[in-house]
């Protein structure tokens, strides 16, 4: 994945031949005898007597000759790059060869990163999700982004609806081992008491890991919701035990804390969601009833809307009362009704009796 470009290197500086760096500077004599047969590293001519050489590295150049192989002109400050045995500036150079950066857009220089089809440098590689460097860490390709491992990891269980194991980073596809609230691979803990390689039935108690054999020896009671012990105050209803702050209502999810609950097929509810879904409805206000229930005239009625529908007295099941329009009317205004009304109200009782009255029987027809 990483691709080096050559480091600069920086030229020597311009000498006269006479300061030209040695192990040993030679004797008069024998610099004149080499610098007769020496010749210029680009154009192959020899030196003139008193002309100035360029000494770069051991190889000796007319100062005309030391220059950029693309631009002809001479170095600044002498600092050149080398790349397949030819010289160039700095600014050639980077045009030339260097790439740039798909991240900081900036020519890389050294140490090149090729990936997702592009060139980065080193520090600007970073995953995606978490900013940490890849260069030397690899990467995951995650729909079209580059990932570290553990990122792509949450990636694809997230993806999957699954959950990620904290300390090796996979996807946990059986039922994970719930420890401090992360998920884990079970079989990456053994029991604290007996050593056995634990499943994801395993219990925390006080910090520490069990199998379930082990806990159940123990006597700790384990919550009905989250299947956890319990190791404060214990709630028990429904046949179970629970946790405080686990004990809800089925509807509202609100714990009862010490309240009242009312129980229905199994479940538990606050006194108003009992009342909403399963309690008796008044005929007079429509509302849930709460507290006690009046039945009469085969409907439900509060205590309070119970009343005279003439004169609005309040009446009770020992009251006597008839029913008109499908309400109750007291003795008193039912004495002030007009005769004719009256004879079809109790026309009407006596034919609505009779209805309710079972038929005999004659066990002897065929």
């Amino acid at each position: 994945m990483a691709t080096w470009l050559g480091a600069p290197a920086a030229s020597g500086l311009y000498q006269r031949r006479q300061h030209r760096p040695g192990p040993k500077p030679p004797e008069p004599s024998n610099m004149s005898d080499a610098l007769a047969n020496a010749e210029c590293q680009r154009c192959q001519a020899r030196f003139g007597p008193t002309e100035r050489i360029v000494n770069s590295n051991g190889e000796l150049y007319h100062e005309c000759c030391f220059v950029c192989a693309q631009c002809f002109r001479p170095f600044p400050e002498g600092l050149f790059y080398e790349f397949e045995g030819r010289k160039y500036c700095e600014h050639d150079f980077q045009m030339l060869f260097a790439p740039c950066c798909g991240s900081c857009g900036e020519f890389i220089i050294g140490r090149v990163i090729k990936a997702m089809n592009t060139n980065w440098h080193p520090g600007c590689f970073r995953c995606e999700l978490c900013d940490v460097e890849l260069a030397d860490l690899g990467f995951v390709k995650n729909a079209g982004r580059h990932l570290c491992r553990p990122c792509h990891s949450r990636e694809k269980a997230k993806g999957l609806g699954k959950y990620i194991c904290q300390r090796c980073h996979l996807v946990i596809d059986e039922q994970p081992l719930m420890f401090r609230n992360d998920a884990y691979h079970p079989d990456h803990f053994n029991c604290t008491h007996c050593g056995k390689e634990l499943t994801a039935e395993a219990r925390e108690l006080k910090g520490e890991l069990y199998c379930l054999p082990c806990h159940d020896k123990m006597g700790v009671p384990i919550c009905g919701a989250c299947r956890r012990p319990i190791e404060g105050r214990v709630v028990n209803a429904l046949g179970k035990q629970w946790h405080v702050e686990h004990f809800v209502c089925a509807k509202c999810e609100k714990p009862f804390l010490g309240h009242r609950h009312y129980e229905k097929k199994g479940l538990a509810y606050c006194e108003t969601h009992y009342n909403q879904l399963f309690g008796d409805v008044c005929y007079n206000c429509s509302h849930v009833i709460e507290g006690d229930v009046v039945s009469a005239l085969n409907k439900a009625w509060c205590v309070n809307c119970f009343s005279c529908s003439t004169c609005n007295s309040k009446l009770t099941l020992k009251n006597k009362f008839v029913e008109f329009d499908m309400k109750p009317v007291c003795k008193k205004c039912y004495e002030k009704f007009p005769l004719e009304l009256k004879k079809r109200l109790k026309k009407l009782a006596d034919l609505t009796s009779r209805k309710a009255q079972p038929k005999p029987v004659d066990v002897n027809s065929t």
